[in-house]
């Protein structure tokens, strides 16, 4: 369910998030997306019982609402956001689902040591991230700033990330990213650098006979003892698309009731 809210010539959107938690979005700008739900999903199943989590680049709240929504309520979750408008609905998106207290936002690039120096927590067992994965130069911008940086590496790609987290992240924690299917070299080349070695690799697809079109990587510190393993890609849709199993569960498992008669 969603209703629009016009805020001078910006409607936003109210939509329901998690069973718990709704979320506000400019109905003309950036908006969550299966990568942030599938990322949401993996995480909150890579460490469920975190005590600290981070989101970085938590855009609008996304994804750092999903996974607060599946962890414990005493855990300690902070999120960093770049762009104004962006950290400007997580602020709010935060306050109207009565997280503020519980959360730390800071407005910041994470890229820049003395924003993660404000952070009050220095060790966290999960860390998140959903970075845009198309170099500058490679596409056409979005006139409109805030989907422009959620889709083109102006501050840096899946690399930047991962850099940022590797020392943020608790001796047993885990990173886990999206980046794009085509590029798994980035996500293997930007953990050596980080000193962080990949757990899990699930491919994400769209729609059945297609090929993948993210993927949703798990990392954790080099010296973990875990067996890698690349799982069975996800399929999001059949070929005539209709929801599959796996992502009418996604539902139940935020919280949120399942919906078997959608229309494709």
């Amino acid at each position: 369910m969603a209703y629009s809210e016009t805020r001078g010539e910006d409607p936003l959107t109210d939509d329901v998030l998690t069973g718990q938690y709704r979320i506000f979005q400019r109905k003309r700008g950036h908006r969550y997306s299966v990568d942030d739900v599938v990322t949401a999903w993996a995480a909150s199943l890579a460490r469920p019982r975190a005590t600290t989590y981070l989101d970085l680049g938590c855009g609008i709240g996304s994804v750092l609402l999903m996974v607060i929504h599946r962890l414990a309520p005493s855990v300690r979750a902070a999120g960093i956001e770049a762009q104004t408008v962006s950290h400007g609905l997580a602020r709010r998106n935060l306050d109207r689902n009565e997280l503020s207290s519980r959360v730390q936002l800071i407005h910041g690039d994470f890229r820049d040591s003395r924003v993660r120096d404000a952070l009050q927590c220095r060790s966290f067992d999960l860390i998140t991230g959903t970075p845009p994965y198309m170099p500058p130069g490679t596409s056409i911008p979005s006139p409109d700033s805030q989907r422009a940086y959620a889709r083109v590496e102006y501050r840096g790609g899946v690399e930047a990330y991962l850099a940022a987290a590797a020392p943020l992240l608790a001796p047993d924690g885990r990173v886990v990213v999206c980046g794009d299917a085509r590029t798994p070299a980035r996500v293997d080349r930007g953990a050596q650098e980080a000193g962080l070695r990949a757990v899990l690799r699930q491919d994400v697809i769209p729609r059945d006979l297609r090929d993948p079109l993210f993927t949703v990587w798990t990392l954790g510190h080099r010296d973990h003892t875990d067996e890698f393993v690349h799982a069975p890609p996800l399929i999001m849709r059949d070929q005539f698309g209709a929801r599959t199993d796996f992502a009418q569960k996604l539902r139940p498992f935020f919280g949120l009731p399942e919906n078997p008669h959608e229309e494709p």
